[in-house]
């Protein structure tokens, strides 16, 4: 498997960033997006890289916030400028809240900016809960298990559906997991669900106990500190050979987890084979 990371708020190389996420993934035959960003970003980037975005096979979205799903709008109206027909674009892999609208807590909404019958009308879709394998060693994840009671419990905003407003515990993220001969690499978007449950929940879902990698936004910027400390806690436990924490993690999370596992910088440019 190759990764390469499309948009992250960092940068290693002379290509922009931007507050959000977005990796292109290669395994056997099958071209991934994970996430689009908030902006055409990431179509500019992969132009830079020489990535045909034009080619993919799926889109996975790893939940519904702004940050992660804006760029779809972008990427829409390109498919229609250049005649793209459906049944040449990409497949989305989604949960089935991922599309519906969110208002944030001081009553922003940070939703998507497409419905989800438009995404329906323009690409062909599987929205799911249960996990879905990409290739017979990608996967996507589903709804996350979320047993620890120290993350994935927090409140932000409401989601709307037709019978009225939710407090949104953010279900619909997820994230995607690779499995090599030497244990799992788990692939994340934001975390909302904790990084450390999604970590157990790639693991049972892969059948495998070993984690090499796991690359992607922990949600720990605004964390407590019983939160962080938990969570290096449980990295110190399951020793994952590197880490390639980014997005939303934050320095001094970055720092803390540093203690007992490697931390490698994460950037738009940045290239990973598996």
């Amino acid at each position: 498997m190759k990764l390469k990371v499309l948009v992250d708020n960092n940068t290693i190389c002379k290509l922009r960033g931007e507050w959000g996420l977005s990796f292109y993934i290669e395994d056997e035959d099958k071209k991934i997006l994970l996430d689009l960003g908030y902006s055409d970003l990431f179509m500019e980037n992969a132009r830079q890289m020489n990535i045909d975005l034009m080619g993919l096979d799926y889109i996975a979205i790893s939940h519904g916030h702004y940050d992660h799903v804006w760029g779809m709008e972008k990427l829409i109206k390109t498919y229609r400028k250049e005649g793209i027909s459906k049944e040449n674009r990409p497949k989305i892999l989604a949960h089935p809240l991922a599309f519906l609208p969110k208002i944030n807590n001081r009553g922003i909404e940070n939703g998507a900016l497409i419905t989800e019958d438009v995404v329906k009308r323009d690409f062909y879709t599987d929205f799911n809960k249960e996990p879905i394998w990409i290739t017979d060693k990608l996967v996507f994840l589903g709804e996350i298990e979320r047993k620890n009671d120290f993350e994935g419990k927090k409140i932000i905003g409401k989601i709307l559906k037709e019978n009225g407003a939710e407090e949104d515990y953010i279900l619909d993220d997820t994230s995607l997991a690779y499995k090599i001969d030497e244990g799992i690499i788990v692939i994340t978007g934001c975390s909302h669900s904790g990084i450390c449950n999604i970590v157990e929940h790639a693991k049972k879902v892969c059948k495998d106990d070993r984690v090499v990698d796991i690359i992607g936004g922990f949600h720990l910027h605004n964390a407590s500190d019983k939160q962080v400390e938990r969570t290096v806690q449980y990295m110190n436990e399951i020793k994952p050979k590197v880490t390639h924490p980014c997005h939303c993690t934050g320095l001094k999370a970055k720092i803390a987890l540093s203690r007992v596992v490697e931390v490698e910088d994460v950037g738009v440019g940045l290239e990973l084979e598996y």
